[in-house]
């Protein structure tokens, strides 16, 4: 199978290009050029850049099908559709659960749930306007592409190489052990994806030819947030006492704390029946703490520094 991939180099791309090749597919990848240059040396790159609308190398050639894992508004979606034609056979667009309407959504939420109204006046990416873009995205796909249009729907997502700091924040924190900062309801549930199920459940979609939308959620077995952290610990031999602490003058997003317990339970039943795999906690938990202390545990740009959640605690305590 040849596979084009829009982008292919960064956290999600890398990994579907790394199944895709391990099942034996010509892949070939199309971006600026700019990072990752290190990654697969024997794969064929196209140069070209989405934000300023070049995609001259996209003119010629023809592939089974297309993953676009770069693709954040219509402009993006509609160029690449407009150079690619009829050149390709099946077009898999790499989606998100922003798409979804949030109010009367209960747990258990299938790919049918009511979606957001889509935009398409605006480029710049918000909390308002992520999910309403990329619901304009899938219905330029679906139009121009029609059965040959497919769309996955992932969840948070982790694993090594992540480039959000969201799991691996904790990860690390648990590691660490002693009594950990918590600005958030340990009880409620959370949906982590490992990268390499996302990576598997695509390549599987495109050799089965399958349109629809699917889920990409996971893990194997559904968790709370206070269990995330602790079985983050356990992988690392470490012990940690949760503290719940105030959630006032908290940063957008902090991670993986949602008030919205729906968007946190949502079904993976049609990806599982599709070919999804259901990667254990643990085994996320354990590579992304190897990777991460690999790289020598860079500084994160979320969650609470170790100042600011000592004296997050001390509030706690009264001190």
């Amino acid at each position: 199978m040849r596979i084009l991939v829009l982008g292919g180099t960064a956290f999600v791309g890398r990994a579907i290009v790394e199944d895709a090749l391990r099942t034996g597919a010509e892949v070939t990848l199309f971006g600026r050029g700019r990072t990752g240059t290190d990654l697969f040396p024997e794969v064929r790159r196209l140069i070209g850049d989405r934000d300023t609308g070049d995609y001259d190398a996209l003119r010629h050639g023809s592939w089974d099908a297309v993953v676009d894992v770069s693709g954040y508004v219509p402009r993006h979606v509609g160029q690449a559709m407009d150079a690619l034609g009829d050149r390709i056979g099946r077009y898999l667009f790499v989606s998100s659960h922003a798409v979804y309407q949030r109010a009367g959504v209960g747990p258990g939420s299938d790919e049918d749930t009511p979606r957001r109204p889509p935009v398409r006046d605006t480029e710049v990416l918000t909390e308002e306007t992520y999910g309403p873009c990329k619901v304009a995205c899938e219905d330029d796909v679906l139009a121009r592409y029609g059965t040959r249009a497919t769309l996955v729907r992932p969840g948070k997502v982790a694993g090594p190489y992540d480039t959000a700091d969201s799991f691996t924040y904790w990860v690390r924190r648990a590691a660490r052990g002693g009594r950990v900062a918590l600005p958030g309801d340990p009880g409620q549930p959370v949906q982590i994806v490992d990268v390499r199920d996302l990576a598997r459940l695509v390549v599987r979609l495109l050799a089965d030819d399958r349109p629809g939308a699917f889920h990409a959620v996971g893990p194997a077995e559904p968790v709370t947030l206070g269990g995330l952290i602790e079985t983050c610990a356990r992988v690392a031999g470490s012990e940690v006492e949760l503290v719940r602490v105030p959630d006032d003058d908290l940063p957008p997003f902090f991670p993986l704390v949602r008030p919205d317990r729906a968007s946190q339970q949502r079904s993976p039943a049609r990806a599982r029946a599709a070919g999804m795999p259901a990667t254990p906690l643990e085994v996320t938990a354990a590579d992304v703490l190897a990777w991460d202390r690999a790289r020598g545990e860079p500084p994160l740009e979320t969650g609470f520094t170790a100042e600011e959640e000592r004296a997050r605690l001390a509030r706690r305590d009264g001190v």
